[in-house]
């Protein structure tokens, strides 16, 4: 295979990639949705987090699980309180930090 066509290739599959993805993004704003629907799409963002979030609870330290259960429960109250994702997930990874040096 040439360069060329290797960069055709990479080229092709980006545009298959980007256009599914882009076209709701570029549309949603156009779109009326019910009070239901409002509501489950605002809830996606934080289900996706705890989806991230939850398994690395059980994959932390066996020998110090308290680390993985207060990352939890720092990215939970802070899902509550309705910080944005990024803060949830910085926090959560801030007090696993944390907690890892201090035990």
């Amino acid at each position: 295979m040439s360069s060329l066509e290797a960069v055709i290739l990479i080229l092709g599959m980006t545009a298959v990639t980007y256009i599914p993805r882009a076209i709701p993004a570029v549309l949603i704003d156009k779109m009326k949705f019910g009070d239901k629907v409002e509501k489950f799409l605002k809830l996606i963002p934080y289900t996706a987090m705890s989806a991230l979030i939850f398994p690395g609870v059980f994959f932390t330290d066996p020998e110090k699980p308290v680390i993985g259960i207060a990352g939890a429960v720092a990215a939970a109250l802070l899902a509550w309180r309705k910080c944005p994702i990024i803060v949830c997930v910085l926090a959560a990874i801030g007090v696993d930090f944390l907690l890892y040096l201090i035990l």
